[in-house]
This record gives C-alpha cells, structure tokens and sequence, in this order.
C-alpha cells in the first residue's frame, strides 16, 4: 500500500536505509575484526616494522599491483569473447577498472562485480551477457585460486608436515569441477519450466558455461591468464614482505595468500578490511611470522591495492558515470512514485 501524502519521505527515507543499512553491519564487522586483531599485537613495534619499510620494494609492489588490474581486464575479456560478445578492448579495460575502484568503496567485494554488470549493460552489452560472463569471470577466478593451492600445497606440506587443514582445498577443487559440470548441465531443465523467466536465464547461463569451460582454447587460456593474476598477487605480497625484512619464501605467499584472498571475497565487510588482516595474520603465523609483522603486511597490501584501485574512480568520472547514476536514481525514484499513482513532473533545468 502506497501513502501519496508522505510518499516522496518515505521513498528518501526507505531508500537511505538500504543503502546505510550495509555499511553499518559490514562496517562493523571490519571495525571489530581490525580491533580484535590489533588487541592482540603490539602496536609500538609494528609502527616500529612499518616505519622500516624498503621504498624501493614497496614501489615494486605498487607496479605489480597495477598490473593486476590489465591482468583482470585481459581475463574478463577472454571470457566476453567466448561468450561471442561484442565489446572493444577499450570499453573491457574501463569498465573493468571502474568495478575495482567500487570494490574499494562498496560494502563487500562482489560490489564491484554488479557495478561491472550495470556499465557493460549501459555500454551495449544485454543484460544475460553482462551478467554471465561476469559471472562466469568470478567462478574461473575462484576455480584458478583453488588450483593453485592444490599444485604447490605439497610444497609447504613438506616443510610443514603437520598443517593443518591440507584436505580443504582438494575437497574444493572437487565441489569446484562439480559445480561447473551442475552449471553446464542446467538447460537440461524439463522445457515446461522455461516459461519462467528465470529459468530461461539459468538455460543461457547453462549454454555460456559450456562456450568458456568446455571450449579448450578459451578455458585454457581464461585459466592461465587467472593463475598469473594469483601469482601476480603472491608476489606482490612476497615484496612487501622483503621490504619489511620478513623470513618469507615465495612459495611460502604462493600458497598462503591465495587462501586469504579468497576469504576477502565474502561480502562481510568493507573492502575485505578486517577479514583480511584476521586471515592474514593466522595464515603467515603457521610459517613462523609474529602477529605484529603480519598485521603490518596485512595493512600494507591492503593500502596498496586501494592505491592502484583509485584511479578507477577517474575512469568513472570520465565516462559520465556521476551523470548515468543520477539518472539511474531518477528512474528508480519515478518507479516508485509511478507505483503510489504519484507522477513526477519532468525538470525544468536543461
């Protein structure tokens, strides 16, 4: 039921809600994570490690990480391409780009996956495209990360022979290949469920499985250009921590930073903060780091990447992105007084 009289208040106030509501409890979580985190390290020292900071290697990181962004945008491409879609290498880049910079700002990192899905909509793509290969992107991702804990775990399992855990990511890998074969398999659906609209969505999502995961030339490729992206990440970890005068090896970071950028990708929290300093800090205390150091390269990488993620937000200026969200935000607002039988008149500014 709609109340013409306090409708406009209460759309403002309804929509503000939402959009707080996130912030606040994911907030929160990065907040009490971080808190937590630094109760149990001394602070005084780890400024102490964090001031010691080789320049030169932290230059490097900052180059390694920008170059994460071509390698995210050449695999996105790759999967546009073997889905048989029609968008340049320009237009992949900047859209690509523009989702990093969101990751960064929104609650949680899918955030910058549904901004990639609206601006590769808005830029020509249909809204199956837009969403599957970004979809179809994120589990290639995923399903490379898995893959290359499983290759060199054996490596840290031999200097470590009682970790812990060491059946988690082959039972992974397994629920991984499965899920994929369950995914490509879904247009099988009995053809009377195709008259709803979201199993017709399943079905093309189904056939755009099949076009990346089951062509050899497109999943090989896509895979290979995912596993150098989470190296590229490793390594840019294994820097920080030479510049910082840790005791790591670059197997040590190959295996260990996988995990925690996984555990980054859940949506409950700011950007990963918190998250990724709690997981950063348990995963680099099974090789011998103290919390202190660890907290200090937790906190490091994560400046670095909001750094290399930043400029994001000029490609978004740039290519009209505070105008189209206004818009976006107008429509939103006349469906919803179109909803109330209000009618929103149009502006008299130009």
């Amino acid at each position: 039921m709609c109340y013409t009289g306090n409708a406009g208040h209460s759309y403002g106030a309804g929509s503000m809600l939402k959009r707080l509501l996130p912030w606040l409890l994911k907030g929160g979580i990065s907040f009490g994570l971080i808190a937590w985190v630094l109760s149990k390290v001394d602070i005084p020292s780890a400024w102490d490690k964090a001031r010691d900071m080789d320049l030169s290697m932290l230059g490097l990181a900052i180059v390694l990480m920008s170059a994460q962004s071509a390698l995210g945008a050449l695999r996105w491409g790759l999967v546009l391409r073997a889905l048989d879609a029609v968008f340049r290498w320009t237009s992949t880049a900047a859209v690509y780009y523009i989702g990093v910079f969101f990751s960064i700002v929104l609650p949680g990192a899918v955030g910058g996956d549904a901004v990639r899905m609206w601006f590769s909509r808005r830029a020509g793509l249909s809204l199956a495209t837009a969403v599957n290969s970004v979809a179809l992107e994120r589990a290639m991702t995923v399903f490379a990360l898995v893959l290359l804990v499983c290759l060199t775990q054996p490596i840290l399992v031999a200097r470590l022979p009682d970790l812990p855990g060491i059946w988690v990511f082959p039972t992974l890998l397994a629920v991984c290949v499965i899920g994929i074969l369950v995914l490509a398999s879904l247009d099988k659906l009995p053809l009377s469920l195709h008259r709803w609209k979201l199993v017709r969505g399943v079905v093309q999502l189904a056939g755009d499985t099949r076009k990346l995961f089951f062509h050899p030339a497109w999943s090989l490729a896509t895979l290979l250009v995912a596993l150098l992206g989470h190296v590229n990440l490793s390594l840019a970890v294994y820097v920080l921590a030479l510049g910082l005068g840790l005791n790591v090896h670059v197997l040590d970071t190959l295996v260990l930073v996988p995990p925690v950028i996984l555990i980054m990708t859940l949506p409950i929290s700011i950007a990963g903060w918190g998250v990724r300093e709690t997981a950063m800090v348990t995963a680099f205390g099974f090789v011998g780091i103290d919390g202190n150091s660890a907290i200090v390269l937790s906190i490091l990488f994560g400046l670095v990447t909001m750094l290399t993620a930043l400029p994001g937000g000029l490609v978004f200026l740039a290519v009209g992105g505070g105008k189209m969200e206004a818009e976006e935000l107008a429509e939103e607002k006349a469906h919803a007084d179109e909803a109330c039988g209000l009618h929103t008149p149009p502006s008299p500014l130009p």
